[in-house]
């Protein structure tokens, strides 16, 4: 039973820590909707910040939307 709810408890905090993505899409970060987001859009929400540049693969300084993705 103790093992049951570890496995529970670490799914939760697995789920929680990629759960800001679901509360913004590509287009609601991408504010000069040039199908890229900057550093300046991803410091708009911290949670996508900490983790812009190793979600930036390309290291171009930009997100594309499947580097985005990845977050979600």
């Amino acid at each position: 039973m103790k093992k049951v709810n570890q496995v529970i408890a670490l799914a939760a905090l697995t789920s929680a820590s990629a759960a800001f993505a679901l509360d913004a899409t590509f287009e609601s970060v991408d504010l000069d909707s040039n199908n890229s987001i900057s550093m300046e859009e991803a410091s708009k929400l911290p949670e996508l910040m900490s983790q812009f540049k190793e979600l930036d693969v390309n290291t171009d300084g930009e997100l594309s939307r499947e580097e985005f993705a990845a977050a979600e």
